[in-house]
């Protein structure tokens, strides 16, 4: 069912009829979301505080109108009906044309003119006035905040109420090009004229708006099937979630995790031969520009085979190594032990000469 717009009259000298104005058309556009190609992520919208950055909840949300640079008059819902009450409920008919006196460039949206209580006789007197008359009523009506002129116009058996532009919202077409309307200097002739008369009279046709429809919209359809079937869809990533690296191989780490042990790795102190510990790099979210190719990293290994092979062995190094401290750790026992016997021996006659 059409959606109400809002309930009110519609007035001409002193006839008030209660009518209810609901929508007569409705957009049928295919919805597309924006989506990060690098992702798949949605591309939201967000109303910004421009100071703080930070995003502002609709009812914090008010109009201003700037009366000078920087300064401001707030207007609520309140003050755009008091402004004027009636014209906000009011259809008010000013007069009457010839309605095919109306040029289609002033017209925008239209709205179908329900009766309401008590108004049918009223309703239907100004529907048949205007039908057997062929005009259309000049009104105007104030809607979602503007006041707009409206041609009221007989639809059938309905009012209908069609929007308007007023006349400095149309451009002028002085200054748009267009052939001469006399014929013979545009260099058009008689044979030429009644080709295009012929033409015209055989594609003329009753009006029957079922029959056109947007198939530009049915192609779109057609296309976007077509992918599906072909499997070029992609699936969107959940508003928080992060994708994952695509380096072969990389393992995806936390970049503080990643920190807390390369420091752990740079404060603990090298084993004895090993000449000081190098920190590896450790990938976050991908590979890193010091990662070798396979080629050179095969190299690498070869020649720390090699290298390997040169060297004493860690474990035999690790046993000179205790040998030796166990040798001088004896020796220095030994000492202390003959140092110690050689002052006993001299304290025990001084001893004996004070006894």
């Amino acid at each position: 069912m059409a959606r109400v717009v809002w309930k009110g009259a519609i007035t001409f000298g002193l006839v008030h009829i209660p009518v209810t104005l609901r929508a007569a058309a409705r957009k049928n556009d295919l919805n597309f979301d924006w989506l990060d190609r690098r992702d798949m992520a949605p591309v939201g919208y967000r109303r910004i505080n421009k100071r703080t950055g930070e995003a502002i909840e609709s009812e914090n949300i008010v109009k201003g109108y700037a009366y000078e640079p920087g300064e401001y008059v707030l207007m609520s819902d309140e003050d755009f009906r008091l402004a004027n009450p009636e014209a906000t409920q009011t259809v008010d008919i000013l007069g009457f044309v010839d309605a095919s006196r109306i040029s289609p460039a002033y017209f925008e949206v239209p709205y179908y003119l329900e009766v309401g209580k008590r108004g049918e006789k009223g309703y239907a007197l100004l529907r048949e006035v205007m039908r057997s008359s062929g005009r259309a009523g000049l009104a105007k009506v104030v809607m979602h905040s503007k006041q707009h002129l409206a041609a009221v116009l007989v639809e059938g058996d309905v009012l209908l109420l069609n929007t308007m532009r007023f006349a400095d919202e149309v451009l002028k077409a002085d200054d748009v090009y267009v052939p001469d309307s006399d014929l013979k200097k545009v260099g058009v002739g008689e044979r030429e004229l009644e080709m295009a008369q012929r033409l015209v009279d055989e594609m003329s046709e009753d009006w029957q708006p079922e029959q056109y429809h947007d198939s530009y919209r049915d192609d779109l359809l057609s296309r976007i099937e077509a992918k599906i079937q072909a499997g070029q869809t992609h699936t969107l990533t959940p508003v928080g979630d992060e994708p994952a690296g695509k380096g072969e191989g990389a393992q995806v780490i936390d970049l503080m995790a990643a920190l807390r042990q390369s420091v752990q790795r740079v404060e603990r102190k090298p084993a004895a031969g090993d000449g000081g510990a190098k920190v590896k790099p450790m990938h976050v979210g991908g590979k890193t520009g010091a990662d070798p190719s396979p080629a050179s990293a095969g190299k690498q290994r070869a020649a720390a085979d090699g290298a390997s092979a040169r060297r004493p062995t860690p474990a035999r190094k690790t046993a000179a190594s205790k040998t030796s401290a166990s040798k001088s750790a004896a020796t220095k026992s030994a000492a202390a032990k003959t140092a110690a016997a050689r002052k006993t021996a001299t304290a025990e006659p001084a001893r004996r000469k004070r006894a």
